[in-house]
């Protein structure tokens, strides 16, 4: 696994997990359902993004997919 793949499923995974977060303690209280909560945005995120490919690079989606006027 390459590093930027690592990088994008953390930042996800934070970013899930702070949005969640930051919306669970709006009353100040943290309760086990909003901790349940977290976690499972933090796993769902993660969880998709490993499960979702990256689009490849303009240049790999140029040379794989036009075969010229010709075909070949």
């Amino acid at each position: 696994m390459k590093i930027p793949a690592m990088a994008k499923s953390l930042v996800a995974g934070v970013a899930a997990g702070a949005t969640a977060a930051v919306t669970a303690v709006q009353d100040q209280v943290l309760t086990t359902g909003e901790t349940v909560t977290i976690v499972l945005a933090v796993l769902g995120a993660w969880g998709i993004t490993y499960a979702v490919p990256n689009r490849p690079a303009q240049d790999d989606l140029m040379t794989t997919t036009y075969r010229g006027p010709s075909g070949t």
